[in-house]
């Protein structure tokens, strides 16, 4: 008979695709993790992973057999929240995926209280810039900034973001300021290689929307973005949750060329048809109280 421990081993190995990540998820030392892995394979007699010296990969077997053992798991984990929030308490796994400089910023700040008050949940918090699948890649939800394009996803909205143009003082008594769209194309520029030049919108420039900054520098990261507008390498198109403090400083100064940038949001997602927890609803008004509205990087200093 198949054990729910195996099932999950094979699930979290599956999703982090090594024993020794799969080990640090589970809070579970790398033999455990091996011998429960080999415990379901005798059982269900096939080999669920390619194993080399640097790393595995799912056999066909192990493929058709991880969605369902995802379910298996999710299913479980839900049963077992679902009867504590029964009895009003906020338990279980909450895994969520969040961008690198937003989560480090606001994101992990404003939740260590919600986790202190609620210690029964067990947080898996991922940052990274790149547009995780939420279903496919296992988490209860996602944190992003921008428009959310999925339409397999449930958005619910955080907190607006407001993006401007900046630059620093260094950089702009060296080339002059930029005063309307046009004058941009004379200009050198930081861009965000996830989103690329096009991501330069303002609102009703459908005509001139096309002259940009020549690229001084591409990056996938805001904090480095940021640094390298201090730097005066170029102008930079940065949300306020990023600069707000540069802002307020004088470090970093608002270039304004007639037309606003399109605003966005911040929002949380999580897959269409997945039954929401009382623990992410109640983590989602925790972030939307800890961060305001207008959220506190949007207000005047």
């Amino acid at each position: 008979m198949l054990k729910l421990d195996s099932v999950a081993s094979f699930v979290a190995v599956a999703e982090t695709g090594s024993i020794s990540a799969a080990a640090r998820r589970l809070h579970l030392s790398k033999s455990a993790v091996s011998e429960r892995l080999a415990e379901l394979e005798q059982e269900l007699g096939a080999m669920l992973f390619h194993r080399t010296t640097r790393k595995l990969s799912l056999t066909g077997d192990g493929s058709a057999f991880l969605e369902k053992a995802v379910r298996i798991v999710r299913d479980v984990d839900e049963a077992v929240a679902e009867m504590a929030e029964r009895r009003g308490k906020l338990t279980g796994p909450l895994r969520i995926s969040a961008p690198v400089t937003f989560g480090r910023m606001h994101l992990g700040p404003a939740l260590y209280p919600f986790l202190v008050e609620h210690p029964a949940i067990s947080l898996t918090l991922e940052l990274d810039d790149r547009r995780v699948d939420a279903s496919a890649d296992g988490f209860d939800a996602v944190v992003r900034h921008g428009v959310i394009e999925d339409s397999r996803l449930v958005v619910w909205p955080l907190a607006r973001s407001q993006r401007v143009v900046v630059a620093s003082p260094d950089y702009l008594a060296r080339y002059g300021r930029p005063m309307s769209m046009e004058d941009l194309a004379g200009h050198r520029a930081i861009f965000y290689m996830n989103r690329g030049i096009a991501d330069w919108r303002f609102v009703g420039a459908e005509d001139s929307g096309h002259i940009r900054p020549k690229a001084a520098l591409r990056l996938n990261n805001g904090d480095m973005m940021r640094d390298a507008a201090l730097a005066g390498l170029g102008l930079a198109l940065l949300p306020n949750f990023i600069i707000w403090r540069e802002l307020q400083s004088g470090a970093l100064v608002e270039v304004d060329v007639g037309r606003a940038v399109e605003q966005e949001s911040i929002y949380v997602a999580h897959p269409e048809g997945r039954r929401t927890s009382a623990k992410l609803r109640a983590m989602v008004e925790h972030l939307r109280l800890q961060f305001g509205d207008p959220p506190y990087w949007e207000r005047p200093a």
